[in-house]
């Protein structure tokens, strides 16, 4: 039996996926694997039998990675589950953001009692939230990952004129692209060119305000700025500034924070951009696949710390092991297992950074012995025997 701890609440559909061998519960002392949506964890102390952590959703911002990875724990995410939604408010914002369609709204509530005067008092005020269409516009989506990638065929198919940038930017992923997308080489190419700039990026060191006092500068005048990706990829003091002198027309992003509510020019919304039941069983059954197929098979798709390696088991049993990414360890570990006579039918050793993960099949036995022998070579983290 697989304890499963959920800190937050899961779909059902994705939990439904577990067969029978799987307890999923909100309190469980020493879970196998964490199920999570937002709940923070940096402060969390992990069970010794803790193998996995799946986050619903693509950002990881909230799991204390490298310290998963030096105990050991794989660390999953979803990417692509939730694309649709985010790509959807994405375009929402883009119209909110050029037709002042909020503060319209906002306007219109306080002509409630104005009685048959309403009418004549709408066309009357109405000129005082004009604002410009996309068609032709040229929108810089920074990021083309599965939603930049989405939102910048989305914005293409609207008469758009679209720019991508990515240094990452895979075969697979330009080859997705609408062919109206312009992919650049160079990010000034956005700051400079585009009247819309909407963010698709990870946060990390060299991401984090990325839009900010420089960066807006280069900017045309009027540029609306749309961040659906992390809250702190822009300097909140910069862009208030910004909005404030005229440089920028609106900034619409899915992260408030205390200086952003209520500022002028900006549209805050409380972090919807994955909150559709769809995004939610889609995040959910991925999430719940992932981790069974790890536990189960030892089979790792979609992990932030570790290798993807996926495997199709033989032999008797199959041998998984975290280590460091060092010179000479997968020799050391072969000998070692020839030495406590566990022969090896299949092999696969792949490494991401710093960490590496090896996956062996045995058509022989793995003694207790063997597996303490493997467990003592220096810069191994975790062995694990699925029978």
């Amino acid at each position: 039996m697989y304890n499963i701890l959920t800190l937050n609440k899961i779909s059902e559909t994705g939990l439904c996926n577990f067969s029978d061998e799987y307890n999923c519960a909100t309190e469980i002392a020493n879970p196998d694997a964490i199920l999570v949506r937002s709940a923070a964890m940096h402060d969390m102390e992990f069970a010794e039998n803790t193998l996995a952590i799946a986050r619903a959703g693509a950002g990881v911002n909230n799991i204390p990675i490298d310290r998963c990875s030096e105990e050991g724990i794989v660390v999953f995410n979803t990417p692509g589950a939730n694309a649709n939604a985010v790509k959807e408010l994405v375009i929402a914002g883009l119209l909110l953001t050029s037709r002042k369609i909020v503060p319209a709204i906002d306007w219109a509530k306080t002509l409630k009692g104005n009685g048959d005067t309403v009418p004549k008092d709408v066309e009357k005020g109405k000129s005082a939230f004009a604002g410009p269409e996309i068609l032709g516009k040229t929108l810089g989506v920074v990021g083309l990952g599965a939603i930049g990638i989405l939102v910048a065929n989305a914005a293409a198919t609207l008469g758009m004129k679209v720019i991508g940038y990515d240094p990452f930017l895979s075969e697979k992923g330009k080859a997705s692209l609408n062919a109206g997308v312009t992919v650049t080489a160079d990010i000034n190419d956005i700051f400079t060119k585009s009247d819309y700039i909407t963010l698709h990026l990870p946060l990390n060191a060299d991401t984090k305000g990325l839009v900010s006092k420089s960066s807006i500068a280069a900017m045309k005048d009027n540029v609306r700025i749309l961040n659906f990706a992390r809250g702190e990829l822009v300097d909140t003091n910069d862009i208030i500034e910004a909005l404030e002198d005229g440089k920028v027309a609106a900034y619409i992003t899915d992260f408030p924070n205390g200086a952003l509510i209520g500022a002028t020019g900006v549209i805050a919304i409380p972090h919807l951009g994955a909150s559709t039941p769809e995004s939610e069983d889609n995040c959910a059954v991925m999430a719940v696949n992932q981790v069974a197929d790890y536990l189960e098979n030892g089979n790792i798709t979609n992990s932030v710390n570790l290798p993807a390696v996926s495997v199709t088991r033989n032999g008797k049993h199959r041998m998984t092991i975290i280590h460091k990414n060092v010179a000479g360890i997968v020799s050391s570990i072969t000998s070692t297992l020839a030495s406590e006579n566990v022969n090896i039918d299949n092999m696969v050793n792949k490494s991401k950074g710093e960490y590496a993960y090896t996956m062996i099949d045995t058509d022989t036995d793995v003694s207790e012995e063997a597996i303490k022998a493997v467990t003592g070579i220096e810069s191994v983290i975790r062995v694990r025997v699925i029978k």
